[in-house]
């Protein structure tokens, strides 16, 4: 009997399809010589300071810091009470140690996510408490979760043993956010907050995502427009067609005096121009390169509205776990050399009806397979399993990976660019007018998102031909500031640490990739930026990105500034990645992120006491709203929600104030809204947001469950 631990319980359905096991029983499958139990995500968690020592159940600056001697684990806790174990966790786990130990049992086979984070996950089940199993423990490497590629691996599996140096990531990776979190997180409230609230959130990622939005709100603050000028002028061929030029000196068009323009202006009128070249290339377009996370992400939140990076992920997520993607949480736009084959019938099933289908030619070039760029996980690409029915968020996410796929095995578009010089003839300029030109000549891969491009047509024209001048006008223009950043931007920023960019093809910007050099992990960079959110440091409008007073007070004052420092933790990640190819050293790392603790809360302690955050506690009001519709008591605004003042004698009626149906619709209740409620038993509610992002108004009731005792709400939107 072989025992396969899978991550999700959605993962061990698709091994125990692939396998033929119809037999489920509790937590686990079981059948023709396996058996499938799997995890929820982490089943373990590493200790709370307070678990190592009763006296870190109280923040004291005298506490810190705070390193244990040996890092310890505990059944995950309970998100609704944190002090006790998560109860389906413990069970899930009992599950999995009683099926180890097993007198049948031949083997373990761990089959979580082939990443650190997988890796982290299985190791922590499998050898918990460092108990060593009794049967041999195989690692199951693979990129999706279709029949053929489950079987397969099953075929090819390694010892766990050789995952070593992914597990040390791992448990450095885990260990290091422990360490920062929790010290610099406790020394910077204590020190820098007035007010009992949430924590001054601080963390190895979490800072230098913060100052890079910083930066680009500052740039813009401090951007000072500037005026400039363009000379424009029409000419006329000698079939009378027209075209536009603009003046231009040396390669500089723009120019911050409009007087010396208007000389030239004037110089011009009524004169006569001569093309003194014509240049007509033909040039390539290549479609962009298959997705990774990171430009996943980046193309559907620009793309379409409501849409985050975390929103992205979980789609993809849930994709990949019904098997029609491969694994999303990759780095890497090519694919792996020895997917050529594989690559062809996943083509050939998806492009079997499509109208241009004639035009898609299977090829192995260098922009989809190439080893030298890929980072564990090849570039995300459909599989062969062609979904039936998809959710409307699926669909698009499924859609933009299917086409970016098709469109490598087009055509390259092409198009034809013609530059034309015009010179004023009988006078002497230091300048001539520039004039561009570009026609479509191929759509290629362009037709399959039908992506139109714009034409300028020039009229047909030979070198030495004379042309009039028939009208010029000077035209004012102003600088403009950067954009703020959207979390398109912002992901390649943390991506590239940084690294200036100009195309895809960029080979720096893959060779940063490539070697970790980054903030984050294509895993962990959505959360990042939903974090950043969530503790009030940055906000969003519309797809822009800002710093909050919070977050500008943060990075004006905290003193440790290399957490603000994008080499830094760029640094940080790359001997992460380093670790994971055996490059480098666990201990030295740990080492250093203990070092670098260390001198942090020193650096805080010693540091001004200036108040980076005041919080101002949210006390109830006692003002009443209205008569209780279920006892005919007071309904008050209390600290929680707008409650009976009869709830000690058992009346159930209350409106939280973090509702969670209205949090879907980024609403909360307000006194106005209860007020209206208690009154016309109906409210009418304007501004509220639907699943993608677009606003409506409606009129919402609250009204008892005729099951139980609880209230849900109605929305109607007729009055």
């Amino acid at each position: 009997m072989k025992l396969i631990l899978a991550e999700k319980p959605s993962v061990a359905k698709n091994i125990a399809d692939a396998l033929n096991i119809k037999t489920k029983k509790d937590g686990y499958f079981e059948g023709n010589g396996h058996l499938i139990t799997w995890a929820f995500g982490h089943l373990v968690e590493l200790y709370d300071a307070k678990d190592y020592d009763s006296k870190m159940r109280s923040w004291k600056m005298d506490n810190f810091p705070f390193i244990p001697s040996e890092f310890k684990y505990k059944v995950k806790s309970n998100p609704k009470n944190r002090a006790k174990a998560d109860p389906g966790a413990a069970k899930q786990l009992k599950t999995i140690q009683s099926l180890m130990k097993r007198n049948d049992l031949e083997a373990i086979i761990s089959a979580c996510d082939y990443d650190r984070e997988g890796q982290l996950i299985g190791d922590s089940i499998i050898y918990r408490g460092g108990s060593k199993p009794k049967a041999a423990v195989y690692r199951l490497l693979l990129n999706e979760w279709t029949q053929t590629e489950v079987l397969n691996g099953l075929q090819r599996m390694k010892p766990n043993t050789a995952m070593q140096p992914l597990r040390d990531a791992g448990i450095s990776r885990q260990w290091a956010d422990w360490v920062i979190g929790i010290n610099l997180t406790s020394v910077a409230t204590l020190k820098y907050q007035k007010g009992k609230g949430k924590a001054l959130n601080i963390g190895r990622v979490l800072l230098p995502t913060l100052k890079i939005i910083y930066d680009r709100d500052k740039e813009i603050e401090n951007f000072k427009p500037e005026d400039y000028y363009k000379l424009q002028a029409t000419f006329q061929t000698q079939n009378n067609d027209s075209y536009e030029g603009i003046y231009q000196e040396g390669k500089e068009d723009k120019f911050k005096k409009r007087g010396s323009l208007e000389q030239i202006l004037d110089t011009i009128q009524n004169k006569q121009g001569t093309i003194i070249d014509k240049q007509v290339d033909k040039k390539k377009e290549f479609p962009p390169y298959l997705f990774n996370l990171s430009n996943l992400q980046g193309h559907i939140t620009n793309k379409f509205k409501g849409w985050t990076s975390d929103k992205v992920l979980k789609v993809a997520q849930s994709l990949y776990e019904k098997k029609f993607i491969t694994y999303p949480r990759t780095s890497s736009m090519a694919l792996e050399e020895s997917l050529v084959g594989k690559t062809a019938n996943v083509l050939k099933t998806h492009t079997e009806e499509l109208p241009y289908k004639d035009e898609i030619k299977f090829m192995k070039t260098k922009r989809v397979f190439n080893n030298a760029k890929v980072e564990s996980h090849s570039a995300i690409i459909p599989t062969y399993v062609k979904p039936k029915r998809l959710t409307a968020d699926e669909n698009i996410v499924y859609t933009a990976i299917k086409n970016r796929f098709i469109m490598q095995f087009m055509p390259t578009a092409e198009y034809e660019e013609t530059k034309l010089i015009t010179k004023i003839n009988e006078i002497s300029l230091p300048g001539v007018f520039v004039t561009k030109g570009k026609v479509q000549l191929v759509e290629g891969w362009k037709k399959v998102e039908k992506i139109q491009s714009k034409d300028t047509l020039l009229p047909l024209v030979e070198v030495n031909e004379r042309v009039d001048l028939l009208d010029s006008e000077i035209t004012a223009h102003v600088t403009k500031p950067p954009k703020h950043h959207t979390e398109r931007t912002l992901l390649r920023v943390m991506e590239t640490c940084g690294k200036s960019y100009k195309e895809d093809e960029s080979e720096e910007l893959m060779g940063s990739i490539l070697t970790g050099f980054s903030i984050g992990t294509p895993a962990t960079r959505a959360d990042t930026i939903k974090k950043l959110k969530d503790v009030g440091y940055i906000s969003a409008e519309s797809k822009h990105l800002l710093c909050s007073e919070l977050g500008k007070r943060l990075v004006e004052t905290f003193p440790v500034q290399n957490l603000f420092d994008l080499e830094f933790t760029g640094r940080l990640e790359k001997a992460l990645s380093d670790i994971q190819k055996g490059k480098a050293s666990k201990k030295e790392f740990l080492n250093l992120v203990f070092h670098f603790t260390d001198e942090s809360v020193e650096m805080i302690k010693d540091g001004e006491g200036i108040i980076i955050n005041e919080v101002v506690s949210k006390r109830a009001t006692n003002e009443v709203l209205g008569t209780c519709p279920a006892c005919g008591g007071s309904i008050t605004d209390g600290y929680k929600g707008f409650g009976c003042s009869n709830w000690k004698k058992g009346c159930r009626f209350v409106v939280w104030k973090n509702d969670k149906f209205l949090a879907t619709m980024r609403k909360k209740p307000t006194k106005t809204m209860v007020k209206e409620l208690l009154k016309n038993k109906k409210a009418y509610v304007k501004g509220l947001t639907s699943r993608n992002g677009k606003k409506f108004d409606a009129y919402l009731s609250y009204e008892k469950n005729t099951k139980n005792d609880y209230y849900s709400w109605k929305m109607d939107f007729l009055k």
